[in-house]
């Protein structure tokens, strides 16, 4: 289906892509493209790409698909960057963690091409970035979630969905809004607040011994604090308005966990706690059953 792919970003989303389709019968010619020299060079000897450019004309010349797996805030400048060159037939993509933003810049900036555009997001991904965090397996069995416009080409949806299915992705369909409003619950909120408990113990004058003692509970809870920092930040604020949201919601239970708390009220918090837990461990129960 594909012949050229180009990628924006080797890193680990866009360089596990590149090793998935590595694995292929036959695979495409991927190129990469991105800020960085040193990482580029990088993902050329790692085998995730087949030619480092910096020529965009050329690297998007006879190219079936543009994927953009760089940091959200970027978007715009890359779209603007490539409008000039792409082919009536190119499809572009993304797999940015905010849909709505995207999906702006997309049409802003790629006018009567904005039908090639098919909004993406992974659902996988890890705490290191860099091309040495790419996984040829990071796809498998992981959601991949496509925000298409109502005026998208149906061609170009149906190729997009075949990239991520041909990384061994399961793909569904969601509107972009819908799509920022859950995960602003599911996945940027827990990452805000990971970050903010490692911040808080990090500025104490005893943080060091508190980190010597801290354990599984800690790490577990905060692994994905270690998370690309430019790339959280670029999503906090492109999905400001649902991670308020969802901000306010959570110091409300806080709020009312406090107060059971100081009112000793053990009945309480069993209840919540129980509560809670049954919740978790449906949830973890349905995940390994799918």
């Amino acid at each position: 289906m594909f012949n050229k792919i180009v990628i924006f970003g080797v890193g680990l989303i866009g360089g596990s892509v590149a090793l998935a389709l590595k694995k292929l019968a036959n695979p495409p010619q991927i190129i990469g493209v991105g800020r960085s020299e040193q990482s580029l060079q990088e993902a050329l000897s790692l085998g995730l790409i087949d030619q480092a450019v910096t020529d965009i004309a050329s690297a998007l010349e006879n190219a079936d698909l543009v994927l953009i797996a760089a940091p959200v805030a970027q978007t715009p400048a890359i779209l603007r960057t490539i409008r000039p060159h792409l082919a009536a037939q190119t499809v572009i993509t993304d797999a940015g963690s905010t849909k709505s933003d995207v999906m702006v810049y997309a049409q802003a900036e790629l006018g009567d091409q904005f039908n090639q555009f098919v909004g993406g997001h992974p659902i996988a991904g890890a705490e290191k970035s860099g091309p040495g965090a790419a996984m040829a397996d990071l796809y498998i069995g992981k959601n991949v979630i496509l925000t298409p416009a109502e005026t998208t080409s149906p061609q170009a949806l149906q190729k997009v969905a075949a990239l991520w299915q041909q990384c061994g992705a399961i793909v569904s369909n969601m509107r972009a809004q819908e799509h920022d409003s859950v995960f602003a619950a599911v996945s940027h909120l827990p990452h805000l607040l990971a970050f903010a408990l490692v911040e808080d113990l990090a500025k104490r004058d005893n943080a060091e011994l508190l980190f010597k003692f801290a354990a599984s509970g800690f790490r577990d809870f905060t692994r994905i604090a270690g998370s690309h920092p430019e790339m959280w930040r670029d999503i906090a604020l492109a999905n400001k308005q649902a991670l308020l949201h969802e901000l306010n919601m959570y110091q409300q239970a806080v709020t009312e966990m406090k107060t059971l708390l100081e009112n000793n009220d053990d009945e309480g918090l069993f209840n919540l706690f129980e509560h809670a837990s049954l919740a978790r461990n449906a949830w973890a129960k349905s995940k390994i059953q799918s």
